[in-house]
């Protein structure tokens, strides 16, 4: 029997960009969308063309570009916004318009202020435009977990009957269990007259923590598209996780006897991506793609995996696309192990970008005994970093029992050079008082957090920053180094450089139709 194939439509670059100090720009957005290509997602959503005229140009520049999956663009139940996707989706090989509107009373009477009547024109009117663009049409019922069933199944009809080709039944309050979220599903199957005629789709928050289990949970029940987002980021607590949805199908195939189109090798490298375009780390206990998701600590665990891997580990490192390999590199050693080890750590970088990091390396090497995967990781994710406009260049710290602590700071600044001395309590407030009175903002320091990444004295220590703007903007920043204050000066850079950037790109909204 053939097996059913689950539609992954990923909404990393929407409904993932939309979660605080998540925003990335053009260039950032491209890497993330031809990445998910490549892994073999089927469809992309590249934004909300309505948003700004920066979301308008991501999405035009992502369909310009994308040769495989469908790009998608949201649009609201309104015309102009319709029309707006459409015409940032021209130069995409196949487009699909997604449009919606919530379908529960508490948003229909506090946030819309229409009648269900009102609604349900809406949806033919909108979805007939839309259909009128492209035969790809997406129709979501926002808040569809908490809709009276029987209106939500009228909606779904009229939305299909309307020429939606896919009905989206979001938990968008992540309000769900997967009982009932399976069984609303089952529903529709059974009381929508033209369900047949459409896909069935899941977008699942995880308020609860329930996002994967729900997901899947539909899918048993009739939903052949699971919308998620790598890592899981999204509003709030986040969306159903791309990686955990495609690993459990695989993995558990005497349960969803199901197939999708990802290539699983591609997760480990994906997931670094977005977390370095992002700043937002995973947690080290993450299913999957964190730190400790192939780690073995407990005695009786390590016994049982010397003996036969299978006893402790569900899947392979390697069909996640990381390796096994023990490779110690050091001080000696030399580009060809470097470059094999950084291909089995799921980075694919340029040859010119390979040099730069292996000089790195080598210099890292020569201040450290033993290098660790987590020393390469923040290696080459400080490598990407060379491009941004704002550069630390040099910095010395005076610090001690004996006070005032003091750094003397050198940056450039879009290309020109430029250095201060500055005072604080402490040598971070002390940095981050140099960098202020050299590149000055309004943003408030709302976190501050280091961690060590590698072992021993001279480990590597990984600083976190959150900058958060007076209209709620947060941005992160991290960085990694054998000295703490550098790793918090190129921190702070490195959310800096992102609050510039929005700063940068920002202009109004354009008027709804």
């Amino acid at each position: 029997m053939t097996q059913d194939r689950i539609i992954i439509f990923d909404t990393t670059l929407r409904d993932g960009e939309q979660s605080p100090g998540m925003s990335m720009n053009l260039e950032e957005k491209l890497a993330v969308a031809e990445s998910l290509d490549a892994m073999g997602v089927d469809v992309i959503e590249a934004g909300f063309a309505m948003a700004s005229i920066g979301d308008f140009e991501s999405v035009r520049e992502i369909a310009g570009k994308i040769k495989n999956a469908v790009v998608c663009s949201l649009a609201r139940a309104k015309s102009a916004d319709i029309e707006r996707a459409a015409e940032a989706l021209k130069p995409a090989k196949r487009s699909r318009i997604h449009t919606f509107i919530s379908t529960s009373d508490i948003h229909l009477k506090y946030q819309f202020k229409l009648t269900k009547e009102e609604v349900l024109e809406i949806i033919q009117g909108t979805v007939g435009l839309a259909r009128s663009f492209t035969d790809n049409v997406e129709w979501s019922a926002m808040d569809s977990t908490r809709s009276d069933r029987d209106y939500l199944c009228k909606a779904v009809e009229v939305a299909i009957k309307a020429g939606a080709t896919t009905v989206n039944i979001p938990d968008t309050v992540g309000y769900a269990t997967p009982d009932d979220y399976g069984a609303l599903i089952a529903y529709l199957k059974n009381n929508v007259p033209n369900i047949d005629k459409a896909i069935i789709s899941t977008h699942c928050q995880n308020d609860l923590g329930l996002a994967t289990a729900n997901s899947l949970a539909a899918i048993r029940n009739g939903a052949r598209q699971i919308e998620c987002t790598i890592n899981g980021i999204g509003e709030r607590a986040g969306n159903t996780a791309l990686e955990e949805v495609v690993m459990a199908i695989k993995t558990r195939a005497d349960m969803y006897d199901f197939k999708t189109n990802i290539d699983s090798t591609h997760i480990t490298k994906i997931s670094r991506l977005v977390q370095n375009i992002t700043g937002a780390h995973v947690q080290v206990n993450k299913a999957i793609v964190g730190a400790n998701a192939f780690a073995h600590e407990s005695g009786i665990h390590q016994d049982g995996m010397l003996k036969h891997a299978g006893t402790y580990e569900i899947m392979t490192p390697e069909s996640v696309g990381l390796s096994k390999s023990n490779l110690v590199l050091g001080k000696h050693s030399g580009r060809h192990a470097f470059k094999d080890k950084l291909r089995e750590l799921g980075f694919d970088i340029g040859d010119n970008a390979v040099e730069e990091a292996f000089h790195r390396f080598k210099a890292l090497a020569d201040k450290k005994k033993e290098i660790f995967d987590e020393d390469l990781i923040a290696l080459v994710d400080a490598e990407s970093r060379r491009e941004d406009p704002i550069q630390l260049a040099s910095l010395q710290v005076t610090c001690g029992t004996q006070g005032p602590q003091s750094a003397e700071m050198a940056l450039r600044i879009d290309g020109k050079p430029c250095q201060t001395k500055a005072t604080g309590n402490g040598p971070i407030d002390a940095t981050f008082n140099a960098i202020l009175a050299l590149a000055p903002h309004k943003a408030i320091l709302k976190l501050y957090e280091v961690s060590a990444i590698t072992q021993g004295t001279d480990a590597q220590v990984e600083v976190s920053v959150h900058l958060e703007t007076q209209d709620g903007h947060v941005f992160y920043g991290r960085a990694s180094d054998i000295d703490t204050t550098v790793a918090s000066a190129l921190a702070y850079i490195a959310a800096l450089c992102k609050l510039r950037a929005m700063q940068a790109r920002q202009s109004p909204l354009p008027k709804a139709g």
